[in-house]
C-alpha cells in the first residue's frame, strides 16, 4: 500500500511540474510583452514641410479655379446683354454656363480627391520595439 501511495505522489508531482515546465515560457512572454512599449517616431520635419507646401497648394490651386470660375460668369452675363430678348439665346447661354459650372465643380472635385490620395501614400510613422529584456534574449 505503501508503495502505490508513493507511485500516486510522484505521478502527480510529475504532472505539476510538467505544467509548471510548459507554462514558464507563455509567462515570460507574457511578461515581456507587457513590459516593452513601441516607440513611436515623430514625422520628420522635411515631410511636416513637403504635406504643408502640398496643401498650400491646393488652396491656391482651388482659390485660381475659384477666380477664374467668377470671371467666366461675368463674361457670360456681359455676353448676355445683347440678347435679353431672345429667349432662345438666352436659354442657349444658360446651358452653356451650366455646363461650365459642372466642368469647374468636377476639376475642383478631382483636386481635391488627388490632393487626398497623395496624403493616404504619405508613409506613416514607423513603429520600433525598444530592446529586448537581457533575460528573453537569452532563452
Amino acid at each position: 500500500m505503501t508503495n502505490t501511495r508513493l507511485d500516486r505522489y510522484s505521478r502527480t508531482t510529475r504532472l505539476l511540474m510538467a505544467g509548471l515546465v510548459a507554462l514558464v515560457p507563455l509567462a515570460t512572454a507574457a511578461a515581456w510583452q507587457s513590459t516593452a512599449q513601441p516607440v513611436i517616431r515623430p514625422v520628420s520635419p522635411s515631410v511636416r514641410f513637403q504635406q504643408a507646401a502640398q496643401q498650400q497648394k491646393t488652396r491656391d490651386d482651388l482659390q485660381q479655379s475659384q477666380l477664374q470660375q467668377q470671371l467666366h460668369n461675368a463674361v457670360q452675363d456681359t455676353a448676355k446683354r445683347p440678347s435679353a430678348n431672345d429667349p432662345r439665346a438666352l436659354e442657349q447661354l444658360d446651358k452653356a454656363q451650366q455646363a461650365q459650372r459642372d466642368r469647374d465643380r468636377a476639376a475642383q472635385q478631382d483636386l481635391l480627391d488627388r490632393q487626398r490620395d497623395q496624403q493616404n501614400v504619405q508613409p506613416l510613422p514607423r513603429v520600433v520595439p525598444k530592446a529586448l529584456p537581457t533575460s528573453a534574449q537569452g532563452g
